[in-house]
């Protein structure tokens, strides 16, 4: 059981950045999968989720800007991000999970190793 993120990188404020996760060796029809972040010398926050049922939920601080969507197909989850501020950079974790609360980590057992995401002013 394993999960990817990758897509991170450079981008100047204002830009567009859309983050990939793969699932390997298990399906993802009956996990919601969550987006994290961790800035440095930051706690780990929640940015977002996606349901099983492919309801989505995300943070304040990027509802309207992030976009989360699945293709349960290709075991791939994307995490859409626009309107890019400096404040967006951390290292972007995906994690699969089956609840009850989305937003905690604790939901969570299965984690992808991050990918990081600068944004420059």
């Amino acid at each position: 059981v394993q999960l990817q993120a990758f897509g991170g990188g450079l981008v100047q404020a204002g830009g567009s950045l859309r983050l990939s996760c793969a699932a390997c060796g298990f399906s993802l029809d009956y996990y919601a999968i969550g987006w994290f972040r961790q800035a440095p010398g930051k706690e780990r926050e929640w940015v977002g989720c996606i349901s099983s049922s492919d309801s989505t939920y995300a943070a304040d601080s990027v509802k309207g800007r992030f976009v989360i969507s699945r293709d349960n197909a290709k075991k791939m989850v994307y995490l859409q991000m626009n309107s890019l501020t400096p404040e967006d950079t951390a290292v972007y974790y995906c994690a699969a999970g089956q609840g009850p609360k989305y937003s905690s980590i604790r939901s969570y057992g299965f984690w992808g190793q991050g990918t990081e995401v600068t944004v420059s002013s």
